[in-house]
């Protein structure tokens, strides 16, 4: 992940619901880099899911997230979806 990347949060979180999304768009990163657990990135979107409910609110985010850094979370979470593998790499 770039250095200067602003993971898209809103103010109306929780803490905890900050840190699930930090730690899903973490897992993204990972996926890009060094790859991640299949059941670790699903997981971890089913959570962000039940914080950002709304597709079109996803996908403004998710296209933000990849601006700034490369890294597509659709991509990621698409390929975890169809792949029969434990580990994600992008």
């Amino acid at each position: 992940m770039k250095d200067e990347v602003n993971i898209p949060i809103s103010v109306e979180w929780t803490k905890e619901e900050v840190i699930d999304v930090v730690n899903f768009y973490e897992a993204i990163d990972q996926a890009y880099t060094k790859g991640v657990e299949k059941d670790l990135l699903e997981t971890l979107y089913g959570r962000y899911k039940k914080i950002v409910p709304s597709k079109s609110e996803e996908k403004q985010a998710f296209k933000e997230y990849e601006k700034q850094s490369g890294q597509s979370p659709y991509h990621a979470v698409k390929k975890a979806r169809e792949s029969e593998e434990n580990i994600i790499k992008m």
